[in-house]
């Protein structure tokens, strides 16, 4: 799928979280600064969308949410109360035997990957962790999983990437729609929305904060170090909507799930936490989250693009995966504007990656066994793209030209026209991967850069290829 179908794919895609919702409020607190820079350097990271509902092969949670759009459909011939019971029983046939979150780990570091999110609670309020608050969890006694040793499968999921390296993120979904307390039993729920007044049921809403603050308490005291605290369900914000009809996709009461406090408890228990209440903006909102689709320049603010590597965020049969060359594309051109790119994959019913994702997985890993010194730790630098060009700039002051190749395009070119960053005099040019001596010729305000067949050959068949120059002009 190339770019633009990410992008359409983004205005279809639920809760599709555009770059310039809300006000962007810088953070102060320096312990979360120092976190957010380091994970900056990051640039990579795996995600991953897993539930009961991978034995469906059906979008996670939306099939019970009877808003009338594309990802809700159900299947024909069964009425929606049907459905939702038949869903809401996934758990009683669950039994990920397979599950081995070392090879997950294995897999994501291989890609070169550097931090993990992976969702603890999806919007069908299903918890893959071993919450108190609620019987409807992977630990229940009537999941046939919760007497695996590995039943605790976020604990697991943290602990292996932790192992590995990585920085660990939990995703927590603020709304709930098992939660009696969210959508209440006596009445309909015709949208994600809860279904109630919240100004006329201020107790009940209170006892779902409350129950919301008591997960997160959990997840943050007893799943060892966290980076970050990844918020969805934008929807749920303390604004309300005085001229939105109560049943459209908007409702007239806020969801205040009380921000402040939630952000204080978590950062109690895990200091310079980044907490990410995607889509909302405001304080509480450290970096944006573009979802399924690549801003068309820099944005002035830390930001992710969160993408699938197929066409779902859970899994799929048959689903169209991205080629690894589309990937390392999107990737290069996410870093080049300043951003991350957190990369999903949906592990299927039995707890293991499917093979086309660790066969894509592994295809990056090679091109950036080559070229991640690009990647990591980088920042833009204008022009950030010149055709087929992506620019990098390190911190010792290095740039970085990453050419993408077209389809077919085997070999890198004879040589680069540039008329972006100049080499500095006296400055080096090396095609990584190879110890080859790069020519240049100046002519006017551009450079042509020379790459010997030698080199060329060495790299064949690369899905791009990067030129470090050691210096450029300022």
């Amino acid at each position: 799928m190339k770019l633009a179908s990410a992008l359409l794919l983004a205005l279809l895609l639920p809760a599709a979280a555009r770059a310039d919702e809300g006000p962007y409020v810088p953070e102060t607190d320096p312990l979360v600064l120092k976190k957010l820079a380091a994970w900056q350097d990051w640039k990579f990271g795996f995600m991953a969308h897993w539930g009961p509902y991978s034995q469906w092969g059906v979008v996670e949670s939306w099939s019970i949410c009877s808003e009338d759009v594309p990802w809700c459909a159900r299947p024909p011939g069964i009425s929606y109360v049907d459905y939702k019971k038949k869903y809401e029983q996934l758990p009683t046939t669950f039994n990920p035997t397979r599950f081995n979150p070392d090879a997950w780990a294995r897999a994501a570091k291989d890609a070169g990957m550097r931090y993990v999110v992976f969702t603890t609670k999806h919007h069908d309020g299903f918890s893959m962790f071993d919450t108190r608050q609620t019987d409807y969890r992977i630990t229940a006694p009537d999941v046939p999983f919760y007497s695996n040793p590995r039943a605790n499968i976020t604990k697991e999921v943290f602990d292996a990437f932790r192992a590995q390296g990585f920085g660990i993120g939990a995703y927590f979904s603020k709304a709930d729609w098992h939660n009696r307390d969210y959508w209440a039993p006596e009445w309909a729920t015709p949208t994600r929305n809860n279904n109630y007044d919240t100004r006329k049921y201020p107790e009940r809403w209170k006892r779902f904060v409350d129950f919301t603050h008591r997960q997160i308490g959990e997840l943050t005291s007893q799943y060892g170090p966290l980076d970050i605290l990844w918020l969805d369900a934008g929807w749920v914000n303390p604004e309300s909507h005085p001229n939105a009809l109560a049943y459209s996709d908007e409702v007239p009461w806020p969801q205040d799930i009380d921000m402040p406090g939630l952000a204080a408890l978590a950062r109690r228990n895990q200091p310079g936490l980044i907490v990410v209440d995607r889509a909302v903006g405001g304080k509480y909102e450290d970096y944006r989250t573009p979802e399924q689709q690549v801003p068309d320049r820099p944005l002035p603010y830390p930001w992710e693009t969160c993408m699938t590597m197929g066409d779902s965020w859970s899994y799929k049969p048959n689903d169209r995966y991205k080629s690894a060359r589309e990937l390392v594309h999107i990737l290069v051109d996410v870093v080049a504007k300043g951003g991350n790119l957190l990369l999903n994959v949906g592990p299927d019913a039995t707890g293991q990656l499917p093979r086309p994702a660790l066969e894509r997985m592994h295809d990056i890993g090679k091109w950036m066994k080559v070229n991640g010194s690009a990647i990591y730790a980088s920042h833009p630098i204008k022009p950030y793209a010149e055709g087929k060009l992506r620019f990098t700039q390190l911190k010792d002051g290095g740039v970085n030209l990453i050419y993408l190749a077209d389809e077919g395009e085997t070999l890198p070119p004879a040589t680069i026209t540039l008329k972006g960053p100049q080499p500095a005099p006296g400055a080096t040019l090396r095609l990584l991967g190879t110890d080859a001596t790069l020519t240049t010729t100046r002519q006017g305000k551009a450079t042509t850069i020379a790459i010997p067949l030698d080199a060329r050959k060495m790299l064949a068949g690369a899905y791009a290829w990067t030129i470090r120059i050691s210096a450029v002009r300022p």
